[in-house]
């Protein structure tokens, strides 16, 4: 069950707010936050309502300012700190695996291990107002955790400055860098967050599913294994009723009516 810690709600839509609510510590990625998170986006992926969730804060000026650091000199033995990682491994593995889209509301900075949880999601809506960044090296450690995941989502060269310096984007260098979609000013920015959760709560749930697994799956293979794959897929979508439903309702020029099947 989620805590006070994460709030969870779903509304007519099928759009889920998952909201990291402990401005105490400015949201730190602690165990508590992290199994807070891991059982909203179980909750969600189980939910058939739930057609897209959106990753957001509670806080005004910061979304996460990233991993406990308290816990890295706490005096508990090196295999439970090791274990404790894991809920960031399957944190990221859940919501890539979700099934559905997922957009991250970063309304303020988005540090360190944070970064790594909003580059999980699909889609990053930031406020003008929102910074990004690794700064684990000016405080003695490196963002192991989250490596991977920048690389897969931002040029080499930028990311090596990223890691190496520990300095922080503006929203704006964010977006030219490419870990963000969108850059908005403050006072328009839930209604964007909105307008893309809405965009995309409305798409066939089936066919969503499937694409999102396809674009997960085919992003390491070989283009060969690529192609093959995604022909099968393709195969598997055309067997779908929406896609019958889809193309009709283009033809018809009207809205579709999904089910889901």
């Amino acid at each position: 069950m989620t805590s006070e810690m994460v709030l969870y709600e779903v509304d007519g839509a099928g759009v889920a707010s998952i909201t990291l609510n402990d401005p105490d510590t400015r949201n730190s990625l602690s165990a508590e936050m992290l199994g807070g998170l891991l059982d909203a986006f179980e909750r969600a992926r189980e939910e058939e309502q739930v057609r897209c969730v959106v990753l957001a804060s509670s806080h005004e000026k910061v979304f996460s300012s990233g991993g406990n650091l308290g816990g890295f000199a706490a005096d508990v033995a090196l295999v439970h700190k090791h274990f404790g990682s894991e809920r960031f491994v399957v944190l990221f593995k859940l919501i890539g695996e979700l099934g559905k889209p997922t957009i991250c509301a970063a309304r303020g900075h988005v540090l360190a291990g944070a970064l790594g949880v909003a580059l999980a999601c699909d889609l990053i809506v930031a406020s003008e107002q929102a910074s990004f960044g690794t700064p684990e090296i000016n405080v003695g450690t490196f963002p192991f955790m989250i490596m991977s995941l920048i690389y897969r989502n931002v040029p080499r060269k930028k990311v090596n400055e990223m890691l190496l310096l520990g300095e922080r984007l503006s929203a704006q260098e964010a977006l030219a860098a490419g870990i963000v979609n969108k850059v908005v000013p403050a006072e328009d920015f839930d209604a964007a967050v909105a307008e893309w959760a809405a965009k995309l709560a409305s798409k066939s749930p089936v066919i969503m599913r499937l694409g999102k697994e396809a674009m997960r799956r085919q992003l390491d293979m070989p283009l060969d294994d690529a192609l093959d794959y995604l022909r099968a897929q393709l195969t598997l979508a055309l067997s779908t009723e929406d896609i019958v439903e889809g193309v009709t309702a283009f033809f018809e020029k009207r809205d579709p009516q999904w089910k889901g099947r």
